[in-house]
């Protein structure tokens, strides 16, 4: 592929996107014209995916098979029952490679961070990492509300109107690999980027510190009001401490206990990691996002929820991203 030739746009990738990774392959390719290869076959892989997925039906367009029509409101209707239990077994071919493309573009672009992080004496190379950056961030952000729409349809205590709105929004995203969470999610967006961009001080795990860095880093006040408003349930609360401490509530009453056992009045993240027994994501990582451990603190606390829900154990049946998508949700 020659640096420059329009190969890699068209479907595969937005304008920006395009000008961009053309921008950072010829400077990779300047300076290591091996890792530039690699980043070439990045690019056909995400053609290539890109290709399959362009081949199947629309979603929504109706068909049969066997006889049985099939549809809009029964692919919704279907959404509607799944338990979570089949994976991606119980979805459409499309819904799978729809997030088989997402994931290799993620991967995509995670090679051209990497690739161009090293560049360290290349002018603008520092500009160019931080845009690509915030491109993978973007991109998991997007897979990680089609992870929150699934969660939501597999919860019984999520009514059916709603979890018909979830199927209704996955379907669309589904038939559409160019739309990315802004224009779907905005607030959920901002919640993670907001929180993409703060550690936790721990402290008295009141959270006041943790909430009031999520306003300095533009988090949407309307985030900011549903999780601050008159009347929230404790379950809202306590998803929100996970949200803001990056832990389950198992986890912050292990922490509380042993701040009141070993009369300490403030945790640092040191003592919380020896207590716990794990190590401590840092999602403040040199000044730069890294969307990687924001996806690992929501699925840590996407699967302490559905054990709750499970086994009958107290705590917050969601996260608190999927108690703000249902409010979302509802209100439309």
């Amino acid at each position: 592929m020659t640096l420059g030739a329009p190969a890699f746009a068209v479907s595969v990738l937005d304008r920006h996107e395009t000008e961009l990774v053309e921008q950072a392959l010829a400077a990779v390719n300047s300076n290591s014209p091996a890792d530039a290869e690699i980043l070439r076959g990045l690019i056909e892989e995400l053609k290539a995916t890109s290709s399959l997925l362009d081949r199947q039906r629309p979603l929504r367009r109706p068909t049969q098979l066997g006889g049985e029509p099939r549809n809009e409101q029964t692919l919704i209707d279907h959404l509607c029952t799944i338990d979570g239990l089949s994976g991606d077994l119980a979805l459409p071919l499309k819904a799978t490679l729809s997030r088989t493309y997402l994931i290799t573009k993620i991967n995509f672009l995670r090679g051209f961070v990497k690739a161009t992080s090293v560049l360290v004496d290349v002018p603008g190379s520092a500009r160019m990492t931080h845009d690509l950056r915030e491109e993978l961030a973007q991109s998991i952000y997007t897979l990680l509300a089609e992870e929150l729409f699934l969660a939501l349809l597999r919860k019984p205590d999520v009514t059916r109107r709603t979890k018909q709105r979830a199927a209704d929004q996955l379907i669309t995203v589904w038939d559409d690999a160019a739309l990315e969470i802004d224009d779907f999610a905005p607030l959920l967006e901002s919640a993670w980027h907001a929180r993409n961009r703060i550690n936790s001080a721990y402290g008295t795990l009141l959270g006041a510190t943790e909430t009031f860095r999520l306003v300095t880093e533009d988090c949407s006040p309307e985030v900011l009001e549903f999780f601050g408003r008159d009347g929230m349930s404790a379950d809202e609360s306590a998803a929100f401490e996970e949200f803001l401490f990056n832990m389950t509530s198992e986890e912050l009453a292990t922490l509380r206990r042993a701040m009141q056992q070993q009369h300490l009045s403030a945790a640092s993240p040191a003592w919380a990691a020896e207590i716990l027994g794990r190590q401590i994501e840092d999602l403040e990582h040199s000044h730069e996002i890294d969307p990687m451990a924001l996806y690992r603190s929501f699925q840590r606390r996407q699967l302490a929820a559905d054990f709750r829900l499970m086994s009958g154990a107290p705590g917050p049946r969601r996260t608190a991203e999927g108690y703000l998508m249902v409010y979302l949700l509802d209100q439309q």
